[in-house]
């Protein structure tokens, strides 16, 4: 199998437990949905290749986090070795919604001396009848933090490879542009030899359950 020389962009998952981290990520990595998960404890981490442009192909490593407050010294930790990150919330949670300035926040603190770059996510968008944060103030919300807002479904294989290669792509920009280099002691971005492998998340996979990670 040819290997080429890639670089690496170091992702963080990140949002209150039970808003779909978990099942949004495998779908992505795995391009299967689980019905039912275990919550995450501490962090777990996934990888993929994908292909930005005609030619160019980046490697993400993906860290899923932990939702609940005991877990958070932990994860933590991850935040400053990140490049970028998906903020989720769940569009039938309103706490969760309202959290997202509290997860920023916390962020901000803990990436110095460094930045990271966010999408904001409106998770499980399957279950539109049972919405209880309207996408005008999601987008208001993003718009605010300066993020760019996307809705997916993990369930129904929604917006999932958007998600991550519209993240990766605007990273991706700010590199070419030399606003991200890499640096040594920083693991956010990074280049090295990878298989010649891209795969892709768009399967729909039917069925009645609720994503519970």
């Amino acid at each position: 199998m040819r290997a080429l020389l890639l670089e690496t962009f170091r992702l963080i998952v990140i949002g209150d437990s039970t808003v779909g981290k978990s099942c949004l990520i495998r779908r992505f990595t795995e391009g299967r949905f689980a019905q039912v998960s275990d919550p995450t404890v501490g962090v777990d981490f996934f990888s993929r290749l994908v292909e930005i442009e005609p030619g160019k192909r980046i490697k993400l490593q993906i860290w899923d986090t932990a939702g609940q407050e005991r877990f958070r010294s932990i994860t933590r930790a991850y935040y400053r070795n990140s490049v970028g990150g998906l903020l989720l919330f769940d569009i039938t949670n309103r706490r969760s919604f309202q959290n997202v300035h509290e997860w920023l926040e916390e962020t901000k603190v803990h990436v110095q001396p460094y930045q990271i770059v966010f999408v904001l996510v409106g998770h499980k968008c399957d279950l539109d009848t049972q919405r209880q944060v309207t996408r005008h103030e999601a987008e208001k919300l993003a718009a605010a933090y300066g993020m760019k807002y996307i809705e997916t479904s993990a369930r129904d294989a929604i917006n999932v490879e958007k998600a991550f290669t519209d993240l990766t792509r605007d990273i991706y920009e700010l590199v070419k542009r030399g606003e991200i280099t890499i640096q040594e002691g920083w693991e956010g971005v990074k280049s090295g030899f990878v298989p010649n492998v891209v795969h892709s998340s768009e399967e729909v996979v039917k069925s009645e359950r609720r994503c519970l990670c």
